[in-house]
């Protein structure tokens, strides 16, 4: 609980701070459109919420892992809405390839930290840091994004 009040307050400041518009999304919302992703995600789909002057907000699902990436610029928040999946930052990736400026891709990371992720947990990932998303089996996996520019 207080996690997510956490989140609340940090998503609702930097809301009011670039729009003046307040969003609310219930849990009750981001189920129903989870529900809706994971039937398209083979093996992810997302949905943009909606976008302000230096970040955006998305839901995404996944139902199998997904590829080692490094955000040069763009900082990653992340609330797990359902399941549970690992989540490794740090380290190096492997296979790196830019597929598009300031977005690395890779196969895998060697040598990071793993963290196991499950429901109401909130990850602060700096642009910068690679991390890969690693669903074992217990997908559907669906979280909400909030990626902060820094450019």
């Amino acid at each position: 609980m207080i996690k997510s009040l956490i989140l609340f307050a940090v998503f609702a400041g930097s809301l009011l701070a670039a729009s003046g518009k307040v969003d609310l999304y219930t849990s009750a919302e981001l189920q129903s459109l989870a529900h809706q992703l994971a039937g398209k995600a083979a093996p992810f789909a997302s949905q943009d919420l909606a976008k302000y002057s230096n970040h955006l907000t998305m839901l995404a699902v996944r139902n199998a892992t997904g590829s080692a990436e490094v955000h040069q610029h763009d900082a990653d928040i992340f609330y797990v809405v359902s399941g549970e999946a690992s989540l490794v930052t740090g380290g190096t990736v492997i296979n790196p390839k830019t597929q598009s400026p300031g977005e690395i891709r890779g196969s895998s990371i060697r040598g990071g930290e793993r963290h196991h992720l499950s429901a109401g947990d909130i990850v602060h990932i700096p642009a910068g840091v690679p991390h890969q998303l690693q669903i074992n089996g217990h997908g559907p996996f669906a979280y909400f994004v909030v990626k902060v520019s820094g450019q």
